[in-house]
């Protein structure tokens, strides 16, 4: 997939896309400078949930580097960009059904949940088995060009 195919679109940002781009991971750091790119300029919107803040920010707290948290933290709280969803009971009710369906993990199926919940057009992952879910759209970091 393009990052064009983006365009003027909804992407959810899941988990591992933004640990990816915040430390560096060489393998996808100029796709994904592109895609934060396009994102800064307007291209598309991104929208993730309060679960992301959670998980991006125990590696940086455990090893107390309170400055990656802080960029974790602005990033997903202060851009333009990237609006961040709460856990809703509506959500939770979303997610648990995709669990009974999927076995997804809790926190897999609330982040899917939310995307689905809040309309968003593609669910942006590197997770391969989030594919299994035919109620939106997933593509791996690895699918972009």
């Amino acid at each position: 997939m393009v990052i064009q195919d983006f365009s003027s679109k909804v992407v959810f940002l899941d988990t591992a896309p933004l640990i990816y781009f915040i430390e560096g991971h060489s393998e996808y750091q100029d796709l994904l400078t592109k895609l934060f790119d396009s994102n800064d300029k307007g291209g598309f919107s991104f929208i993730t949930s309060s679960i992301t803040l959670l998980e991006v920010l125990v590696k940086p707290f455990r090893e107390g580097k309170n400055d990656i948290a802080e960029q974790y933290r602005n990033i997903l709280t202060k851009a333009p960009g990237i609006e961040v969803f709460d856990v809703t009971s509506a959500t939770s009710e979303i997610a648990a059904r995709l669990r009974a369906q999927y076995n997804f993990r809790t926190p897999d199926a609330i982040q899917l949940a939310t995307s689905i919940e809040a309309g968003a057009d593609y669910f942006l992952t590197n997770d391969n088995r989030l594919k299994a879910v035919s109620e939106i759209v997933v593509v791996t970091v690895g699918e972009l060009k």
